[in-house]
């Protein structure tokens, strides 16, 4: 990575010299360096307020004895980290984290979940959730599903985290970094390690493991997947001069590095393991996490443990838990009615909720909230007809997106006609600008005509056989996956709805081996640079599985992302948008997810938030009596 000159490797003289900056920012809060970075605060503060504003809007408590009941939340403060716990992104010259004691619990976090009653944690018990789909493999560096994230988070810790009681999703907290650094030109993050920090084996955690571990996301070996690798194109080394400090040089100032620092995907692997063999982790689990691995039986259940050496001391306070797969829906709901699980961590439809609540009353809790996650369909631009545009325009064309968003949320977790950003939020089109794109238009009729047209120049036969590879996930997979075929079939087009099993349908994925397939993009903070990564050429993005090569959405994408205006940015990204769904057809938005989790009352200190990558270490989960 980078020129191609030896970088200077910081030093502990380096985060000296950052603190006693930070010492005189303190008596002078302005300097000439903060007009720059004025915007990226706006900016910071206004998601900030987005997301808590979604936040009291939907998420709700509800029994069967009471209705519904907003829920009031504070936005946290974006401007400075001094002594906050939060994340920096104040228009200072030099930012730093607070320091926090070795082994101490996270501070700054809200004293409970906003949808359940403070209570004191009560130690014990084994937590018992449902997981409706596979993992294909054990590598989170890899994988995009939550089918592993859920079961497996728990044996694992990373970098930084987003704190697992905020329901906005948005604070940014230490895990295995106690504090953090910001240089004056936004170019070098310098952070901390905790000491003593024990993977399962016994074996110390330290900056070379997470030096190895970036590193294999970052520049992955020939041959290894890194699905989120097109995040980090702002990194130009990554190095560890002292064993409890890591640096990461920047090739620009990067509004989103932050979050991609506490990226719940970036478990933190040994490095020896690494070094003897890059595909271990495919297969095996060693972590430092709060939960200890005990076995994976396939297709019925993953256990772990408590454990003993971990060093947020006092936590987890479960004694440990067993994820269930089940992966139809109406089992799952049974599950919960029935107690024979206590919690689903991704969502259930409307009618399933109200079923639950209706079945459980005061036992029950229910937590809502907006998804930052979109259904998408990948089309194979290898495969013909699909190469011509004008095929995936019409594809889009067809679809009755308006229609769909309130027939499909009574039955399944959709809800919003969206573009690439969540709707409401600060860089998002607005709706009467997104109608003006392709397939978004709300006059289904001369959509659908339009669709006609173009297949007809493309020599495109009437009842022309396709198929639409989906994953073995009802909800809201096959419900949608059934709602395209029909909506293709309005343009004379036979489309056959194929099911797969998670791991070969994301096989299928990685080898091209579809026409048309669903996907999806979930991102884990609403940022344009977590949310757009995904659709880079091949080769810079390993999640793009339209196989296509852009050098114009490449360009805006980087441009978006050294951005520091917020109007211009929000330029580039609609800019990206309308390359992406319009003008090139490289891929196509459905609806956006509502996520929906009623759960056991009994189940405390997990909070909802807008994506449900989110907050599944289960460190601060206990059971009530």
């Amino acid at each position: 990575m980078g020129s191609g000159r030896k970088p200077v490797a910081p030093g502990l003289g380096d985060v000296k010299r950052l603190e006693e900056m930070q010492r005189y920012l303190r008596q002078r809060r302005r300097s000439r360096h903060a007009r720059a970075w004025v915007g990226i605060a706006c900016a910071t503060f206004l998601v900030a307020l987005f997301a808590t504003g979604l936040v009291r809007a939907y998420i709700t408590t509800r029994s069967a004895a009471r209705p519904f009941i907003d829920t009031e939340t504070k936005a946290p403060t974006p401007v400075r980290a001094e002594g906050s716990g939060s994340v920096p992104t104040g228009p200072a010259d030099t930012t730093v984290a607070p320091d926090r004691s070795e082994g101490s619990p996270s501070p700054g976090a809200p004293a409970e979940s906003p949808a359940v009653a403070a209570a004191e944690p009560r130690a014990g018990g084994t937590l018992t959730f449902l997981v409706p789909g596979e993992p294909p493999s054990y590598d989170a560096h890899r994988e995009e599903t939550f089918a592993l994230m859920h079961p497996a988070a728990p044996h694992y810790n990373t970098l930084l985290r987003i704190d697992p009681l905020d329901p906005t999703g948005t604070r940014v907290v230490g895990d295995l970094a106690t504090s953090w650094a910001v240089s004056a030109d936004r170019r070098t993050y310098i952070l901390k390690l905790r000491r003593g920090v024990k993977f399962h084996d016994g074996s110390e955690m330290t900056s070379r493991d997470v030096r190895a571990t970036y590193e294999k996301i970052i520049n992955p070996p020939p041959g290894i997947t890194s699905a989120r690798k097109g995040e980090y194109l702002q990194i130009e080394t990554v190095q560890a001069p002292e064993p409890y400090i890591v640096a990461f040089k920047l090739k620009w100032p990067s509004p989103s590095f932050i979050h991609s620092l506490a990226s719940p995907w970036n478990w933190i692997y040994k490095a020896d393991i690494l070094e003897r063999d890059v595909r271990w982790y495919e297969k095996h689990i060693m972590g430092t996490g709060p939960f200890v691995f005990v076995e994976h039986v396939k297709g019925t259940r993953w256990v772990g443990q408590r454990n003993p050496e971990y060093w947020d001391r006092g936590k987890p306070y479960l004694d440990g838990y067993q994820a269930l797969f089940i992966r139809d829906d109406a089992a799952q709901a049974a599950a919960i009615r029935s107690g024979r699980a206590d919690i689903q961590f991704r969502g259930f439809s409307p009618a399933q909720r109200d079923d639950i609540v209706r079945v459980l009353g005061e036992k029950v809790t229910v937590q809502e909230s907006p998804w930052n996650c979109g259904l998408l369909v990948a089309i194979n631009h290898e495969k013909e007809p699909f190469g011509d545009r004008r095929v995936r325009r019409a594809l889009s064309l067809a679809l009755d997106r308006h229609a769909a968003a309130g027939a499909l949320s009574r039955t399944a977790i959709v809800r919003e006609v969206a573009g690439v950003q969540v709707p409401g939020s600060p860089l998002a089109t607005p709706p009467a600008e997104l109608v003006k794109l392709a397939g978004y238009w709300r006059d289904i009729r001369e959509s659908r005509s339009d669709a006609r047209r173009l297949l007809a120049e493309a020599g495109v036969p009437e009842g022309f056989s396709a198929v639409l590879k989906n994953r073995d996930i009802p909800m809201p997979y096959q419900h949608v996956g059934a709602w395209l075929v029909d909506q293709w079939s309005q343009i004379g087009l036979k489309v056959r709805h194929e099911i797969e099993d998670s791991a070969q349908y994301f096989k299928d994925l990685r080898a091209g081996n579809f026409e048309l397939s669903t996907d999806f993009q979930c991102g884990y903070v609403v940022d344009p640079d977590l949310d757009l990564y995904k659709f880079q050429s091949s080769g810079r993005s390993d999640a793009n599985y339209g196989r296509y090569t852009d050098p114009v959405l490449d360009d805006l994408y980087v441009r978006q992302s050294r951005t520091v205006d917020p109007e211009h940015r929000r330029r580039y990204i609609q800019a990206f948008e309308k390359r992406l769904l319009d003008e090139e057809a490289h891929y196509i938005y459905t609806l956006q997810w509502h996520r929906i989790v009623p759960h056991s009352s009994r189940v405390r200190g997990w909070t909802i938030t807008p994506s449900h990558y989110l907050n599944n270490q289960l460190d601060a989960v206990w059971l009530a009596e």
